[in-house]
This record gives structure tokens, sequence and C-alpha cells, in this order.
């Protein structure tokens, strides 16, 4: 038997052998208030067209290094989105790095703007902490305070911005869980107390002596149970 359909498709079903057939699908009526308010709600996101308001937040972070005689300060400005609602979140809309130093100036002012593009073309801008940390400077790389090694200035920059990221809510506070860190904790007050070596004893933020991790690039790694095991980022020798 040949049926003519009339009225646009907008839905289908499979119908087994024991159910009576439907001739249509059913309809799901949204509350006429939420109807409305999805219609009126106007979610905006970050992209390259958005207008720079006349004023912006901005965080100041300096960047010592052993290399150089002054300090550079690396300053970024977000931007409100959705401001007042439940969508309100900062995204960043431009960077600048000032130093007393000129030796740096040119590429530095290069960086800046290609990195103030990309934050305002929107979108997933997280890549670029990944690309500026893989720079390695031919020279040889520093350890900052605590013991982090830095393969370059251009690698620190891009810590900044990672730091900056966590802040505002674009990349999670910690790249290990819970249980991870209390680990962590567990293994380093285990180390105090079998060494005698405390936090307050020593200016490092990891035990003197600790090797360096070749996971986290930080000196957290310190024997324990006749296995290597990193302070900072959990990495274990023993699995």
């Amino acid at each position: 038997m040949t049926i003519r359909i009339e009225k646009k498709i907008t839905g289908y079903s499979v119908v087994g052998a024991d159910e009576p057939a439907r001739t249509s699908a059913p309809k799901t009526e949204m509350p006429a208030a939420e109807s409305a308010d999805r219609q009126s709600a106007k979610v905006i996101q970050m992209h390259e067209k958005l207008e720079r308001p006349e004023t912006l937040r901005g965080t100041t972070y300096k960047i010592k290094t052993p290399l150089t005689e002054h300090a550079l300060y690396l300053t970024i400005n977000d931007i409100v989105l959705n401001a007042g609602t439940e969508h309100e979140h900062y995204r960043p809309f431009e960077i600048f790095i000032n130093s007393k130093s000129m030796e740096h100036f040119q590429w530095i002012v290069a960086l800046t703007r290609i990195v103030s593009a990309v934050f305002r073309k929107g979108g997933d801008i997280t890549f670029l902490v990944e690309e500026l940390k893989a720079v390695f400077d031919p020279r040889g790389g520093y350890f900052k305070k605590g013991g982090r090694y830095m393969p370059s200035l251009v690698a620190e920059i891009g810590d900044a911005i990672e730091q900056h990221l966590r802040t505002i809510g674009m990349l999670p506070d910690s790249e290990l869980d819970a249980r991870q860190l209390k680990l962590i904790e567990e293994k380093r007050n285990e180390y105090e107390t079998r060494t005698g070596q405390t936090k307050a004893d020593t200016d490092a933020t990891y035990p003197d002596g600790a090797q360096l991790c070749y996971k986290c690039s930080t000196k957290a790694m310190i024997m324990m149970d006749g296995c290597l095991t990193c302070l900072n980022c959990g990495e274990s020798k023993c699995g």
C-alpha cells in the first residue's frame, strides 16, 4: 500500500512488527517562559571583530632570569564577556612586555603583537602555552627559584601565560587530581621525617639534593624506597 506524504517530514522512528504504527512523531512542548528565555539569551563569545572596551582588567607578572640584568614585566589585559550573567567569564585580550633593557626589544614587540592577535581571534588559545614552552635557547636554559628548569626566556613567557590562563579558568588549576596530590604530600612528609629536613630549613621549594625530573623539568625527584619519585608532578621510576 502506497501512502502519499502531504506534510514536511520532521522526524521518524522504527516501529516493530508487534507495535501499532504511528502517523507522526510525538512533539514535546517547551514551556513558554523557557522558550522566551532561550530566544532572548545571547551569549557573546570571543572573536576578532569584538571592539576593545575603554577599560580592561590587567595582571602583571615579573620575569627575572639569571641571564638578564633587568627584569621583564608581562601584562595581560582581560575582557569581561557576558558581564552580570551566568555566562560571565574573562578572556585574555592583549599582552604587553616592558623592560629597561632594549636588548630584546624587536622580537618582544613582534611576539606581543602576534600573541595579542591570537587572543582576539578567540577559540582555543591554550596551544600557545605549549608552543612557547617548547622554545629552547641554543646557549642553554636556567633554573628558576624553586628548582624549575626553563629552557629559554620565551619558555618562561609561555609559563607566565599558562599561569594566567589557570587563574581565569581557561586551564585547570592543577594537572594532578586530588588522589595524586595527596600521595605526593604523603611522600614528602615521609621523606622529611626520615631525613629530618623540613620546608622551614631551606629556602628551596623542594629538598636539597633533589634531582631534575625529566617530565616536568623541576629539581624535585627524591629517592624513596629505592625509587626516584617527583614531588612536583608525581612521576616515578617505578611506575
